[in-house]
């Protein structure tokens, strides 16, 4: 349980660095550390990440840190599309959510490391129906794989809305945390058809051990070189992705 609570930790770091990248550890550290079916683990990885998410961005929000109306257009579609996500996974098995998972990982360690462009799009090139797509899109992957996909809308926020990378990160937290709760939702009615059950125990405790790393996180992202985080988060998740490919595949045979 130590490693776990270290993870936890780190859960938060990274939410509260990157505005992202807490989920992408939640579910690998309460499969492999804790040894819960992956689809537990996504259902309490919902719970957590959305707690973290929004008592993380509390601060961001007193500061002015927040685009609430990148908050309501890419929010709101967002906890439909989590919604949608979680009912579709009644109709896969943990194994290849868990491979699916990796899959995202991959793509985010591309999104972090990759170069941003000179200079993002001005925030009023970016229409409003665009912003509901890309929620509804993310929304849905969040609740199939249990990620809150903050990877996806930092990057979005910051090279298609023009935001800077700290207003993006306290925006990001808040959507973050409505996706999250609405997945985790439907996946209060999904469990008990498996026999399972969330162990609220874990998950709040992840949640405080997860909030005190997101307020260390939030204090040093104002002092650390951006750039330099998003590329070491980029490898440790392809590192992170090949061990759960790895391990997949020799669980299938």
């Amino acid at each position: 349980m130590s490693l776990a609570l270290v993870g936890a930790l780190l859960i938060g770091l990274s939410l509260g660095l990157l505005g992202s990248g807490g989920s992408i550890l939640t579910v690998p550290v309460l499969v492999y550390l804790l040894g819960e079916p992956p689809k537990q683990a996504i259902a309490e990885s919902l719970l957590i990440v959305g707690g973290i998410a929004l008592l993380g961005a509390l601060p961001y929000a007193l500061r002015g840190l927040v685009d609430w109306r990148n908050v309501l257009f890419f929010g709101l579609p967002g906890m439909a599309g989590t919604y949608l996500g979680a009912w579709l996974s009644r109709f896969v098995s943990g194994e290849v959510q868990l491979l699916t998972f990796a899959l995202v990982m991959l793509l985010a360690a591309y999104l972090m490391a990759r170069p941003s462009p000179l200079r993002a799009e001005g925030e009023g090139s970016r229409k409003p129906w665009k912003i509901l797509l890309e929620g509804l899109s993310v929304g849905a992957l969040t609740g199939f794989v249990g990620v809150g996909g903050g990877f996806l809308i930092v990057p979005a926020l910051v090279l298609l809305g023009g935001l800077p990378m700290h207003l993006a990160i306290g925006t990001s937290l808040f959507i973050i945390a409505l996706k999250s709760f609405a997945g985790f939702y439907k996946y209060l009615h999904l469990l008990p058809e498996l026999g399972l059950a969330v162990n609220y125990g874990v998950a709040l405790l992840f949640v405080g051990v997860g909030t005190l790393g997101s307020f260390l996180g939030g204090r040093l992202a104002v002092r650390l070189p951006q750039g330099g985080l998003r590329r070491g988060f980029a490898l440790f998740l392809v590192a992170m992705g090949a061990f759960i490919v790895a391990q997949s595949l020799a669980q299938g045979h």
